[in-house]
């Protein structure tokens, strides 16, 4: 069966189009839709899946070479009010993550076991129950909402207090609650989970802190099933040469828990089930270049890659003025 990837984008007039890419790489407009949002509900109106939906719609050839060329891509979903998108992840959920976590809290632990390890191990014992029950929850952040969601291209800024600024290649599973109140998954976007992990190094309470940083999305929403096996690579290109590259494993071969597990125990909130909400929500990673030693700086690129999906994720690292904030009394 073809995949489907649905895109979102500018034509040469300024205007919102979605569209969507087969398996041979041809791009056709969605026809009646300005947002994958808006895509989303009608399927869910009509009764129809998201595949069907996009072929009962299917218009003219697209030309995404041109679009991503002149900087028209967008991000794949979106929501018209950005208050209405969450930005939410988990950690410590592929295998091999705990190495990294551990080295950084490692120092603080006095050679005993850290809480990354004990999370991990947790994991690994209970994060895919066989009886199709919930297993044990995973680790759990907040990121941001809609405004923190950075598209193809466009800077990953660093807020000017930050200590570190460097990438997580990660999966994303995209999201809509339909009218109902039910989680219904559009599918899977590549992503680049910005973090600060010299933040996070410096006491494992402040991951909170860490995680309130803007996230890129590749440009692609993925239909339907992600791979069991998913390989890519992440890299940081400065000054044009590559500083550092690494493979990077997802798909759930390579997780601790279960994609379904930690679905569950995001979607168990009420508050995450608000009929017409996006959830963008990251699904861990085992790959870093800070545990590798890699100081970023200004105008460093990160770029993410991996099959099926056949666009990357790529970045410019930014720096953030400084906005001093003073709270008065009213």
């Amino acid at each position: 069966m073809m995949a489907i990837r649905l895109v979102q984008l500018r034509d040469a007039e300024g205007t919102r189009r979605v569209a969507a890419v087969d398996d041979t790489g041809a791009a056709t407009l969605v026809d009646g839709v300005d947002r994958v949002h808006a895509l989303a509900l009608a399927a869910i109106d009509a009764g129809q899946s998201l595949g069907d939906a996009v072929s009962a719609r299917a218009g003219a050839p697209v030309d995404l070479n041109a679009a991503a060329r002149e900087g028209r891509l967008l991000a794949p979903i979106d929501h018209d009010d950005p208050a209405h998108l969450s930005m939410t992840g988990t950690g410590l959920t592929h295998l091999g993550s705990a190495e990294g976590r551990d080295k950084m809290h490692q120092p603080a632990s006095g050679g005993a076991m850290t809480d990354s390890m004990r999370m991990f191990n947790m994991g690994l014992e209970g994060g895919k129950p066989a009886t199709g029950e919930p297993g044990v929850q995973p680790e759990w952040f907040y990121k941001g909402d809609g405004s923190c969601l950075v598209g193809p291209g466009a800077p990953l800024v660093s807020p000017e207090f930050a200590l570190d600024g460097s990438e997580e290649p990660e999966i994303a599973g995209i999201y809509i609650i339909d009218r109902d109140g039910n989680p219904r998954r559009l599918g899977y976007a590549l992503a680049n989970e910005f973090s600060d992990h010299i933040v996070e190094r410096g006491n494992y309470l402040w991951l909170a802190h860490s995680k309130l940083r803007p996230a890129a999305l590749g440009p692609e929403l993925l239909i339907g099933d992600l791979p069991d096996d998913v390989r890519g690579t992440s890299r940081i290109v400065r000054d044009g040469a590559v500083l550092w590259e690494k493979p990077f494993l997802s798909g759930e071969a390579n997780m601790s828990h279960s994609i379904a597990n930690l679905e569950h125990h995001h979607f168990k909130y009420g508050l995450f089930r608000r009929p017409g909400d996006i959830h963008v929500h990251f699904l861990g990673t085992a790959t870093l270049s800070f545990a590798d030693g890699i100081e970023t700086r200004e105008g460093d690129v990160f770029e993410v890659e991996a099959a099926p999906f056949t666009m990357p994720v790529r970045n410019p690292l930014a720096r953030a003025e400084p906005a001093p904030v003073t709270v008065t009394p009213l």
